[in-house]
């Protein structure tokens, strides 16, 4: 080969293709000069990264991608085979990454929601204000209520069963966490309550052999989520 590394770019995935001969040593070197002269062209990317014309073993393969990521601002998300999806692949594992990332962080609904309103969210939640009752809020992800809960909420929509639901004053009228419901007016059969006092203090929701389990927020608690 007249260069030792070349960059093939897509809108997806980055090709490296390698010269077979030169020492695996050198090859590194290569590698990093050639993405640091070409830091600005993918800063912040994030890709799948496939080789061409090598064969490299697992370590060596992580030295690569060591070798790019502490030396250019780049993210790969997956190495993977050179065959005909390659495109259609690299497009869909940055979107499942992207959807990750959106369900560990969440939006923001900022004001009180009243009787007869109902907001969705493709993440988690985090209302800043009550949910009054008849008001409803649905999250794929989890539902945090930064003030008083009495209407509906309805966590894990995607039918994630490891949600939560938090609030700083808890007194719905139905929750229902992945596929488990509870309702206000059947606490014996849906909820078990753990020290439920009527004076505000925060508690999370979580959902446990076809229950929905109320208790006080505790730091020892949190850890476990």
């Amino acid at each position: 080969m007249e260069q030792p590394v070349i960059i093939k770019s897509s809108p997806h995935g980055i090709r490296l293709l390698l010269d077979p001969e030169i020492p695996f040593e050198q090859l590194k070197q290569e590698i990093m000069k050639k993405f640091k002269d070409s830091g600005k062209i993918f800063k912040n990317a994030r890709v799948a990264l496939s080789f061409e014309g090598r064969s490299l073993d697992p370590d060596e393969q992580q030295q690569v991608l060591e070798t790019i990521t502490e030396n250019t601002g780049i993210e790969v998300v997956c190495v993977m085979d050179d065959d005909a999806g390659y495109e259609a692949f690299c497009e869909q594992r940055i979107k499942q990454m992207d959807d990750m990332r959106a369900g560990r962080t969440g939006e923001f609904y900022r004001g009180t929601l009243r009787s007869g309103q109902c907001v969705e969210c493709e993440t988690s939640l985090i209302v800043l204000g009550d949910v009054n009752p008849g008001a409803k809020i649905i999250a794929r992800g989890n539902i945090v209520v930064l003030g008083s809960l009495r209407g509906n909420a309805y966590a894990g929509a995607s039918g994630n069963d490891n949600a939560f639901i938090a609030a700083l004053d808890m007194d719905p009228l139905l929750l229902k966490i992945g596929n488990t419901y509870g309702r206000s007016s059947d606490r014996g059969a849906y909820f078990a309550m753990k020290n439920r006092r009527k004076t505000m203090e925060p508690q999370i929701a979580t959902a446990h052999e076809d229950q929905i389990m109320i208790e006080p927020i505790t730091q020892g608690l949190l850890n476990n989520i």
